[in-house]
């Protein structure tokens, strides 16, 4: 997986549009988004501007799949 950031909003919702049902990815809350390596070629072949940010992290993988903090057991 790799680190992604796009322009602008209307880019990342272009992008999204795209990829959504073609590559599983994650929206991290700081507004990167998780992708695999295959992903960056299919969105350079759609003109679609984006900057790597580089390998995601194994914390940043794991805090993807696991979403928001879980509520405590009671």
């Amino acid at each position: 997986m790799v680190t992604i950031v796009f322009p602008d909003r209307d880019t990342e919702k272009r992008a999204l549009a795209y990829l959504l049902g073609r590559f599983s990815g994650r929206v991290l809350r700081s507004g990167e988004h998780l992708v695999p390596e295959a992903a960056l070629e299919a969105l350079a072949d759609q003109n679609i501007p984006f900057t790597v940010k580089g390998k995601a992290t194994y914390e940043q993988q794991v805090a993807a799949l696991r979403g928001a903090a879980s509520s405590p057991v009671q």
